[in-house]
């Protein structure tokens, strides 16, 4: 849980850190229309599930390596993704820079940690498709308001 927790922070600070830094850049409405679009595609995104690479890998013998082993994989696995992606975009709407990385990973852990322990626990048998189908509508409704009621 600490390597998603550090992995996290880190990765959704460079990604609000972008939003707030282009929203300075570009014009209001094209910012409103880019952003709500934007949200739309991530809904459509969002129905797309992740894909894992079958490859052998040795496990980590120690809380330490368990902990670096988790923090890399999951930052390289999380850069250029869904959530980053949000999360600049998010860093941009709102130009609450603290505001989002709190949000985006308190959100992240909280769908992480029943997650993990839920695979812990039922091993492939957990199915969490629905998450998508959420998440998809989540980022829809978004991409809406942000296109009716703008900045």
């Amino acid at each position: 849980m600490l390597g998603i927790l550090a992995a996290t922070l880190l990765n959704h600070a460079v990604a609000a850190t972008l939003g707030v830094w282009l929203a300075g850049l570009i014009p209001t409405e094209v910012l409103r229309w880019a952003l709500g679009l934007l949200f739309i595609a991530m809904a459509v995104w969002a129905l797309i599930p992740d894909c894992l690479a079958d490859d052998a890998v040795k496990p980590a013998r120690t809380a330490a390596q368990v902990f670096w082993v988790t923090a890399v994989a999951f930052f390289l696995a999380e850069v250029g993704d869904k959530t980053q992606i949000a999360t600049a975009a998010l860093a941009a709407r709102f130009d609450a820079l603290a505001a989002v990385v709190a949000g985006t990973t308190l959100g992240m852990l909280v769908a992480d940690v029943p997650a993990v322990y839920a695979g812990r626990l039922a091993g492939r048998r957990f199915a969490a498709g629905w998450v998508r189908y959420v998440a998809a509508g989540l980022f829809a409704g978004l991409g809406v308001a942000t296109l009716v009621w703008g900045r």
